[in-house]
């Protein structure tokens, strides 16, 4: 812990990790291999998280990405040739007369040094260039997004100052309209974590004690995954989210069924399984409109909207909500999430009740 709050203390300027968001790719998709082996993966395979951007504030990126890695295959390539002629040159029975004919050699290395130096120059102010593209968007954002990392799930704020019975809280899944920037606001509850939507903009840090902002917009509308890039912890792999992006209309008509509460339950087992979620998962859960008021773990209101479970872990279905309940040790060990037992008729009610959340 200590270690890593020196290295949040370092890093005080969360968006200069945006412009480096390609070539990090690899770590992406070893931690995706990781979730793969051990979960089911219901997200996009992990080469489309990079290789294809859908957002202007992506795009710059991924040339940047591009034309370092193309600079680099360049360079290592030129080494090679190099010192594969500088092997054959001084290879055993070669003239000495021709060995030792490097009057040149001087010459060849100040003719080197200037190259190297005139094309990194080029691709500094390259880097600048694209870090003072994706540094804010064309228009104000008319839509403010707080996200707060968890060890390990990603807490979504939407907030109207204007009418705040529009606020209400979300999990893993983050849905904007198309065609408008985003400002996101990053928070940490605990370590520090990335926040890193490929496909729509660059890295940015989580940091306790400090509020980092990026900003998102989709080109077209679309489901885009989202990984938390930096170690974080023994649930790092399974640390993702989805970015839903939107028509104007499907959002609004999105944004007001998230903002109501849900509803009244009907039926004994749905009403058993809401007495037993209030006796079990109350004090950690959100279910707006009921005594459920737990603040430390995903507001579950409109649970059923979701995709996804667990922060990308599962799909959301029936089965895999009463797996996910019953065995979250096993498919997050060292998560918050205690696994519950159930006998076969709590397991119905609960069930029953889950499903009235959607």
């Amino acid at each position: 812990m200590r270690v890593r709050q020196r290295f949040a203390t370092a890093l005080r300027d969360g968006r200069l990790m945006r412009a480096w968001a390609a070539p990090a790719w690899l770590a992406a998709t070893l931690s995706d291999a990781t979730s793969a082996a051990a979960q089911p993966a219901p997200g996009i395979a992990p080469l489309n998280y990079f290789l294809h951007a859908a957002g202007p504030a992506a795009a710059p990126t991924m040339y940047l990405g591009w034309m370092l890695t193309a600079l680099a295959v360049a360079v290592s390539s030129l080494v090679a040739v190099l010192l594969f002629a500088a092997i054959v040159r001084r290879r055993p029975g070669a003239d000495p007369a021709t060995q030792h004919a490097d009057s040149g050699g001087v010459a060849w290395i100040y003719i080197g040094t200037g190259v190297s130096s005139v094309v990194l120059f080029m691709a500094l102010a390259y880097v600048l260039m694209t870090l003072e593209t994706v540094a804010a968007p064309a228009r104000q954002p008319n839509l403010t997004i707080t996200v707060t990392a968890y060890d390990w799930w990603w807490k979504v704020s939407y907030s109207d100052a204007p009418d705040p019975a529009r606020n209400f809280v979300t999990a893993n899944e983050i849905h904007i309209p198309v065609g408008e920037p985003v400002k996101i606001e990053l928070q940490s509850a605990d370590v520090v974590h990335a926040f890193w939507v490929p496909q729509l903009a660059g890295k940015t840090q989580t940091i306790p004690g400090q509020i980092n902002q990026q900003w998102i917009e989709a080109d077209r509308p679309g489901t885009y995954r989202g990984q938390c890039s930096q170690f974080c912890g023994a649930q790092h792999a399974h640390m993702a989210f989805e970015v839903v992006a939107q028509s104007a209309q499907d959002f609004d008509a999105w944004r007001r069924a998230q903002g109501q509460a849900a509803q009244p339950v009907s039926g004994a087992d749905a009403t058993a399984g809401q007495k037993l979620f209030g006796e079990r998962c109350a004090g950690c859960h959100t279910v707006r409109g009921t005594d459920a008021l737990g603040t430390q773990a995903p507001d579950l209101t409109h649970l059923d909207s979701r995709r996804l479970l667990a922060a990308g872990a599962l799909t959301n279905t029936p089965g895999h909500q009463l797996d996910w309940i019953r065995h979250a040790q096993r498919i997050k060990p060292d998560s918050l999430m205690p696994s519950i037992a159930l006998s076969a008729a709590d397991a119905a009610a609960l069930s029953a009740y889950l499903s009235t959340l959607h």
